[in-house]
């Protein structure tokens, strides 16, 4: 069995502004969460998306329904439990059987497909893996299987930071300068637009 891809697009993208979400922003010919998902079902590896309704249709042009997972939007009544930490918990949940976890978020749409290659393959000899660049942490990160309940009980926007920090951590350096860019804000999407390493068409 292979690890398994989540991405994670049921954030609420707050800090991009009030325009329209930042996943929703073109980049190149494609929308920032469009091109992320392009490049990890690059990688021939299972893909599974935990979004929200409006984002709901670009996952399912790129995936297979049954691997999209619809939340609510965070911060509505009656499910305190959303955030970061549900979202991966949902998503790890949806694939059980998988050999690891990797968790790569949706506003990152310049991690190329050999470097989520390349974490995948440290998954059978270490408990988590990250991809570094220049010395500097970044996604995506993954999870062995030995941690499968740990991942599937996380809440809130917790996130994964504990288990990174509880267990050895081995770091794949890549020349990938993409793993540290997010599109949090316009400017960062700017910065991607003038980047060659958009496959643009």
């Amino acid at each position: 069995m292979h690890p398994a891809i989540i991405v994670l697009a049921a954030g609420l993208g707050a800090r991009f502004g009030d325009i329209c979400h930042k996943l929703d922003q073109p980049l190149g010919s494609r929308t920032v969460l469009a091109q992320t998902l392009l490049n990890a079902v690059a990688t021939g590896l299972p893909v599974v998306v935990v979004t929200t309704e409006p984002l709901a249709a670009v996952a399912r042009g790129h995936v297979a329904a049954r691997d999209v997972l619809v939340l609510p939007p965070v911060g509505t009544p009656g499910h305190p439990l959303l955030g970061m930490g549900f979202s991966i918990a949902t998503g790890v949940a949806a694939r059980p059987e998988a050999s690891g976890w990797l968790v790569l978020p949706g506003d990152m749409p310049m991690v190329q497909p050999s470097t989520i290659q390349a974490v995948a393959r440290q998954l059978p000899t270490y408990p988590v893996v990250y991809a570094q660049h220049g010395g500097r942490r970044g996604h995506p990160v993954g999870f062995g299987p030995e941690l499968f309940s740990e991942l599937a009980t996380l809440a809130g926007d917790e996130g994964a930071h504990r288990l990174v920090a509880r267990y050895p951590a081995h770091a794949v350096d890549v020349e990938d300068v993409g793993i540290l860019m997010d599109i949090d804000r316009p400017e960062d999407l700017i910065r991607a637009r003038s980047m060659d390493l958009i496959n643009a068409g």
